[in-house]
């Protein structure tokens, strides 16, 4: 099979143990899946779970130990971190049980969901599509996948965002509105769900604004953590 250009290469994570990386196919986000940081967006209660999607090569991949740059966007005045823990789909299916989630896990990462804030507010105003807030280029920072096995009671986890070494985001896993077993019940019914798949499971409160300079450093206490550098 000939191509009139060349291919880009498959854009992977490292695994941490192991010399294989994880090939990825898609990445998923879940929107507003913390109450209190649903509630600083300006909404409240348990509402049914809505995803949206970044595109694969959104990605900014930082092995261990090491620093990740992630330019500042263009067109924003207002960008926001998000710190989550990510999903890695190793088992795809469709119509995935809560009860069978766990068969379908490769392991767990941790991520950020960088927003251009200001551009996805406004076209929330104008009642259009926000992707250019948050499927843009550099948008979805992530640390090497921990399997499965190693990873700890993830559903009870710690999570946390420090910029420039001061707390911004602190929170716990168990306070999913969905947990990644309800999350990945009502994703998979909506899209089959493939090997390779990411899956950003939500932010809790304390999002806000970072600059070039500052220096990024998130955590979910068994998965490590995940530094990035605003250029």
């Amino acid at each position: 099979m000939s191509f009139v250009f060349s291919p880009m290469p498959v854009v992977s994570v490292p695994v941490l143990g192991q010399p294989e990386r994880f090939p990825v196919h898609r990445i998923y986000c879940v929107g507003r899946n913390y109450e209190e940081h649903a509630k600083e967006m300006g909404f409240t209660g348990r509402e049914p779970p809505f995803f949206f999607l970044k595109p694969t090569d959104s990605l900014v991949v930082v092995e261990a130990g090491q620093t990740g740059t992630m330019p500042y966007p263009s067109l924003t005045q207002n960008l926001h971190h998000e710190i989550e823990l990510v999903v890695a789909i190793g088992q795809g299916g469709r119509n995935i049980k809560a009860a069978d989630v766990t068969k379908h896990i490769y392991g767990y990462a941790v991520g950020l969901d960088m927003t251009r804030r200001d551009l996805q507010n406004e076209m929330k105003k104008q009642g259009r599509p926000w992707c250019i807030g948050k499927a843009f280029d550099h948008s979805a920072p992530i640390g090497p996948i921990t399997p499965i096995a190693h990873a700890g009671d993830v559903n009870n986890a710690e999570i946390s965002l420090q910029v420039n070494g001061a707390d911004r985001q602190r929170s716990n896993v168990a306070k999913l509105i969905w947990n990644v077993a309800e999350t990945i019940e009502h994703l998979s019914a909506a899209w089959e769900l493939q090997p390779g798949d990411l899956i950003y499971t939500g932010t809790p409160e304390g999002v806000a604004a970072v600059v070039a300079g500052d220096t990024l450093v998130g955590q979910v206490a068994g998965l490590g953590s995940l530094q990035i550098k605003i250029s």
